[in-house]
């Protein structure tokens, strides 16, 4: 065997050097997988490739120390080292480095070798994927006596992952673009060069041509892999006894395949780039380790989503960055509920068998309804559920008994997936806490602060509630029916226990039986002219019994008693606390205002926004609206910055 070095050697069989060669290589991507190339003018600039129109790109790949440089060296570009060679064990190809072979027109990226060491395997497996779903032309390069069988589950899982992620969003670049030459109509053609010593290269034991193609597709074939994605694979083998490497058949191999264009043209240098940053935008970012899957190259973990739901560790299914496409998260299978997320939404059921999903939220009042009149009917009739599409559908305690479960009834239940940073369920449902405190904090400062009117409001509309069916309604008497005196707002209405109008004081001071209308033998309120007519003698009465009323009565100031002192009984910061949306910053955090930065005094209030969560001082919160994509459907305190 020669004593020559294996360069100076490959260098004799080297085809001779051409003029206009192009200039050394240069860094495309890096092992981050970032792009260093800023623009197409750049990118064309660093490739001296401006006054070219149409053009095809090869890649190689293989193991670390395989010689892919070398190969590229030699059999493109007349042995001139271009692309970096080196006799140290550290590789000499990190990331991708690209090259421009002008007479055949060829866009050449070297890659970085498997099972090299790197601290960014991840990485360079996806990056290498987008390598190949840019080239025209794949280059598999092992130097061994035997095609391993990495090799073949690496194109196997290559062509695979092709398929499934990489020929969809290629397309979707050929749409943006409005590109003539569609980039997925097929995958590249893959040329497995494989270099022995001692042994016969594949299908050298056959006269047949092709022989060698069809072996190869047998292995693939018996290892249960596939190669559709890619537009041929073809083998070329070499054995080299005494050095240098024949790199003739390989250059034979490579021009075919770059003049043939039946299924693959040529396109302009600027689409490659178009389409390789679209793919580095697309899947990027970390992949976790302990989530992959070991027994293939392109785990699904290396261009699917990264987030997982909160509540049962599913992991969303849809490509990276689908957010930026306004795409939501969504993953296979049911999630399961926890207390924590409070992850189950409830549906309204007509809605649903109609064909429209409308979502309906456990609120303390319905959207039609004042903050006051709202607490009032929280505290007499639960909580309800009201349908933007049909209205109020269900109330906690509309009967005094027999009231059905809402999800047997009018909605239907469904647990959804917990998305980091989605907000969906804290806007929904932690903040009724908060919203029970602001209306208990209105009752409250309006009566103190203000006038008694809020709470004459409330008792007529409780006594609305309780009031029998002859009773005429608060709001329909605007004036004594004895006096024809006009009410004044804060002025108490009276009903005849007789004959059910209402009546100012004076009008209205009498007392008698009335078990007629079902109060018994007891004396109660009624008019001047019923009081004058004395009582009524009737066999039957048509109205609800005595203990009913008594119940009712009974049960609506019980439960507002309760209601309004439990709020109030505990300290106000414990109160505030346990009552703070997710999205409020905690108020031991606020030292000075969002809006003017004025810093907070031990004697300021702080308020937070209802919209976006950050404490602001008075002077900077006075304006109130309503937000309902946070839940509040009546007008609240929002800073200034929000409101503008």
């Amino acid at each position: 065997m020669s004593d020559l070095p294996l360069r100076q050697q490959d260098e004799l069989r080297s085809p001779p050097a051409r003029k206009g060669l192009a200039r050394e290589s240069f860094l495309l991507l890096n092992e981050s997988e970032t792009l260093q190339v800023k623009n197409e003018a750049e990118f064309l600039d660093m490739l001296d490739c401006h006054t070219v129109d149409s053009i095809k790109v090869l890649s190689i790949f293989g193991n670390t120390g395989d010689g892919k440089s070398h190969t590229l060296n030699h059999c493109l570009f007349g042995g001139k080292e271009l692309f970096p060679t080196s006799p140290l064990q550290d590789s000499c190809t990190v990331g991708i480095w690209a090259a421009y072979e002008p007479k055949l027109r060829l866009i050449v990226l070297d890659t970085e070798g498997l099972l090299g060491a790197t601290a960014n395997l991840n990485q360079r497996m996806r990056l290498l994927l987008k390598v190949l779903a840019v080239s025209d032309v794949v280059v598999y390069r092992t130097r061994a006596e035997r095609l391993h069988n990495d090799m073949f589950q690496f194109l196997g899982n290559a062509s695979s992952a092709y398929l499934r992620y990489f020929t969809p969003e290629l397309r979707a670049v050929s749409n943006r673009c409005g590109l003539e030459v569609p980039l997925s109509s097929l995958g590249p053609a893959v040329v497995v060069f494989q270099e022995t010593t001692r042994t016969n290269v594949l299908g050298s034991e056959s006269d047949s041509p092709g022989q060698a193609d069809i072996l190869l597709q047998k292995r693939f074939h018996d290892l249960g892999l596939t190669t559709e994605a890619f537009n041929s694979v073809q083998y070329v083998g070499v054995q080299t006894i005494i050095p240098p490497t024949d790199y003739s058949g390989l250059h034979a191999a490579i021009q075919y395949q770059v003049k043939n264009t039946t299924t693959r043209s040529p396109r302009h240098p600027s689409i490659v780039f178009s389409a390789l940053k679209a793919l580095s935008e697309r899947f990027c970012g970390e992949i976790p380790d302990e989530r992959l899957n070991l027994y293939s190259f392109f785990p699904d973990e290396y261009f699917t989503c990264s987030c997982v739901c909160l509540s049962c560790g599913v992991r969303c299914k849809n490509g990276m960055n689908h957010l930026k496409d306004h795409i939501p998260h969504v993953a296979d299978g049911l999630c399961q509920y926890t207390h924590q997320f409070n992850n189950k939404v409830l549906i309204c059921k007509k809605c649903y068998e109609g064909g429209r999903e409308m979502i309906v939220i456990p609120k303390t009042s319905a959207a039609s309804d004042n903050p006051w009149i709202g607490l009032a009917k929280y505290a007499w009739s639960g909580y309800v559920l009201e349908c933007s599409n049909c209205g109020i559908i269900y109330r906690s305690r509309q009967y005094w008994m027999g009231n059905q479960d809402p999800e047997s009834s009018v909605v239907r239940s469904e647990v959804r997936h917990v998305w980091p940073g989605n907000e969906t369920f804290s806007i929904n449902h932690q903040n009724a806490g908060r919203r029970v405190l602001d209306g208990v904090n209105f009752v409250i400062q309006s009566v103190t602060e203000y006038s008694s009117g809020p709470s004459k409001a409330v008792t007529a509309w409780l006594t609305d509630q309780v009031a029998p069916p002859y009773w005429k309604p608060n709001a329909d008497i605007l004036v004594c029916k004895g006096c024809r005196k006009r009410f004044a707002p804060s002025e108490r209405k009276h009903h005849c226990r007789s004959c059910g109008e209402g009546f100012c004081q004076d009008c209205s001071s009498k007392t008698m039986p009335v078990p007629e209308r079902g109060w018994g033998s007891v004396s109660v309120r009624v008019c001047n002219a019923c009081y004058q007519q004395g009582p009524r003698i009737s066999k039957e009465s048509k109205v609800e019994p005595t203990g009913l009323i008594a119940r009712k009565v009974t049960e609506v100031a019980q439960s507002t008693l309760d209601f309004v002192s439990t709020a109030v009984e505990y300290p106000l910061g414990f109160v505030k606390e346990v009552a703070r949306p997710d999205y409020w910053v905690p108020d031991n955090e606020i030292v000075k205002c969002h809006n003017c930065s004025i810093p907070f005094t031990p004697m300021m209030s702080k308020h937070h926004c209802r919209s976006c969560g950050q404490g602001v001082c008075d002077h900077c919160s006075t304006k109130r609206r309503p937000v309902p994509s946070r839940g509040w459907d009546h007008p609240v305190r929002i800073c200034d910055e929000c409101c503008s």
